[in-house]
């Protein structure tokens, strides 16, 4: 069966794996899969689930915030900021789920810092045409 390598890089992980048969991920055209001698790829990656399947028929999957994968010469390489690597698709998928929570609580957390902001260069500038 034939093969190809994996890199996978984030800001302070990486991974090279041997023995991929196959990778599934998603762009924003869709799902999309690489085999073995596939041509020349690169596209941006979606937030979410990819997987890929090695020689000896195991599964196993990354979940990573969208990135870039780039295939050329039986390689495929993969950066992003950061993921999460696990055979096991439950608890990979509750780390995902973890990972948005905590990314849609800090967006909270600025919104309401801006708001917060807005309100008080608001009522500086009040203060100030009624002074003038």
């Amino acid at each position: 069966m034939r093969t190809f390598s994996m890199q996978v890089q984030g800001a302070t992980q990486y991974e090279h794996i041997e023995g991929v048969t196959s990778f599934v991920g998603e762009d924003e055209s869709g799902s999309f899969g690489i085999l073995a001698r596939h041509g020349r790829m690169m596209t941006a990656l979606s937030y979410g689930l990819a997987r890929y399947q090695l020689q000896e028929g195991g599964w196993r999957y990354l979940a990573f915030p969208g990135g870039v994968l780039y295939f050329v010469d039986n390689v495929l390489y993969i950066s992003t900021r950061r993921f999460l690597h696990d055979a096991d698709y439950e608890r990979i998928s509750a780390g995902l789920l973890e990972q948005l929570l905590k990314e849609e609580e800090a967006l909270r957390v600025v919104k309401e810092s801006l708001f917060r902001l807005e309100q008080e260069m608001f009522r500086r500038l009040w203060q100030m045409g009624r002074r003038g």
